[in-house]
């Protein structure tokens, strides 16, 4: 039971941390601006540390001398954070919105930014941290 209660924990920290740096992102990226970029930049960022902590959780040498088990870290960053930081509504909403406005370009770059966007960065995520460990290494 005791388990159960800290995964809830990590999840929330993790979720209500990524809530406010998604917040804070949109704030400072949406000035005045019709293309949603505080979400696409959201998304794109995320999937990077979504790489990054795929690769980090199947590399269990870097656990070792750490005091967290790989499961916490994936409740913490990608349940929680990753979570709550990128959202599928927030792009279906936003296409929506650019749709109704006739902006149907706009709409279809948006999505495929966001997907090829999203498949690279989280790409480029697992060889970032490949590289730190290989440097590390030698």
């Amino acid at each position: 039971m005791r388990l159960v209660a800290y995964s809830y924990l990590f999840v929330a920290v993790g979720g209500a941390i990524g809530a406010m740096a998604r917040f804070g992102l949109n704030v400072l990226l949406q000035r005045d601006v019709e293309f949603p970029w505080g979400t696409l930049t959201a998304n794109l960022l995320g999937c990077l540390l979504m790489g990054v902590i795929a690769q980090l959780i199947s590399s269990t040498a870097w656990f070792n001398a750490s005091g967290l088990i790989p499961d916490q870290y994936r409740l913490l960053f990608a349940v929680g954070f990753c979570g709550s930081f990128t959202t599928l509504s927030s792009l279906v909403l936003e296409m929506n919105t650019m749709i109704q406005k006739n902006e149907v370009f706009y709409s279809f770059s948006y999505f495929v930014a966001t997907l090829l966007g999203g498949f690279a960065f989280f790409y480029l995520g697992i060889m970032s941290v490949r590289l730190v460990m290989q440097l590390q290494s030698s």
